[in-house]
């Protein structure tokens, strides 16, 4: 599915050299690494500031906390997404109140918002999921007619950019009030562990998302407010300033792949292609098709002995998983429940040649659904 060591071959002797500087410096936790990357990031996605963590996961639970999110809250965001998303939102007290998808684009249905919005609503948390941006523009807009704070989980879609109705074009992770973002080893801009980090405009809230992930201090062994333990250590940060040199190269990589997929397996019977949403662009950190139902267990097989694996992304929406079923009955978001038993995501990733993709493709094409 993901060729990380292809992808790390080409640049081994870079991530070398900036690894073995840091462990040369004996400068492990917040060296000057850290400060580079988080400079490097703002200046690559437009924000003004980027404050970095141990994962994703912390990432939008910082963000939240840093926002005032606290118990008795409720944040609308969607079922269809990794558990983080709705787990950060627990983590903090908070209640997770799910909206339903759009099943072209697989994100969060904007009109769908408004009717779960009550008294105790304080943010809306959309997910950009698959590498391709939620419908940002009426949400924002659903968002301020409500005052609510805007946090984007934007760990799967860094580098792509929204196109607003008046021309303005703006990054993942850029458009709210606070983005997160993921650095795991398989994301289009992976470290070699756990990474994370949040993207805010606001100086006050990114000084304050800093301290959160430094145990709630500004100054050490002085303590303004609880917070946690999550910092990008100094070498996952040298690897991530080698790899975001080369980023541009990975997203259009992956575009290519994700051309060559496009036009092979258009018309495909019994084969859905993702859509391409006119406001966004993809950079496809899945490449996830629809597969007719009752037909995905056979066609994964059929693939799997042609020694092509595909992974499914994500078998059980959040609302049915058994933390939170009993509050959710089956039929409660319709068009999550359809996705998760027709979605299949075939290997995607920058190491993937023509010769690849056009075995996986002439494959699928000869599988006769």
């Amino acid at each position: 599915m993901v060729d990380l060591k292809g992808q790390h071959d080409r640049i081994r002797d870079e991530i070398d050299a900036a690894v073995l500087e840091v462990m040369a410096s004996g400068s492990y936790i917040q060296g000057p690494a850290v400060e580079e990357f988080e400079l490097g990031l703002a200046r690559y996605v437009g924000s003004r500031h980027v404050v970095s963590c141990a994962s994703g996961t912390d990432a939008l639970t910082a963000a939240l906390m840093a926002a005032g999110i606290t118990a008795g809250d409720e944040v609308i965001t969607t079922p269809f997404t990794f558990f983080a998303t709705a787990g950060a939102v627990v983590r903090v007290g908070a209640k997770p109140v799910f909206v339903d998808i759009c099943e072209d684009t697989f994100n969060i249905n904007p009109n769908l918002i408004e009717e779960k919005i009550t008294r105790r609503t304080k943010a809306v948390i959309p997910v950009h999921l698959f590498g391709q941006c939620a419908d940002m523009e009426p949400i924002l807009a659903i968002a301020a007619r409500h005052n609510l704070v805007v946090i984007e989980d934007a760990c799967q879609a860094l580098g792509a950019e929204y196109t607003f109705s008046d021309g303005t074009v703006r990054q993942a992770g850029t458009m709210g009030l606070l983005g997160c973002t993921s650095f795991f080893p398989t994301k289009n801009l992976g470290c070699c562990g756990d990474g994370g980090a949040v993207m805010t405009n606001d100086q006050n809230l990114a000084e304050k998302v800093r301290m959160i992930c430094h145990h709630g201090s500004k100054e050490k062994y002085f303590h303004e407010m609880f917070g946690m333990n999550s910092r990008l250590d100094t070498v996952q940060a040298a690897v991530l300033n080698v790899k975001l040199k080369h980023f541009d190269e990975y997203i259009s990589a992956r575009r290519r792949a994700a051309g060559h997929y496009l036009n092979e397996l258009a018309g495909c019977a019994g084969v859905q292609l993702p859509v391409l949403s006119e406001k966004s662009t993809h950079t496809f950190h899945q490449f996830t098709v629809k597969v007719d139902a009752g037909m995905r267990d056979s066609f994964r097989e059929l693939l799997k002995r042609n020694g092509i694996p595909t992974t499914v992304y994500y078998p059980l929406p959040v609302h049915l998983q058994r933390c939170f079923s009993p509050e959710h009955g089956t039929g409660s978001f319709p068009c999550s429940e359809r996705v998760c038993r027709e979605v299949v995501s075939l290997p995607m990733h920058t190491e993937l040649d023509d010769s690849q993709l056009q075995y996986i493709c002439q494959t699928i094409v000869s599988s006769q659904l």
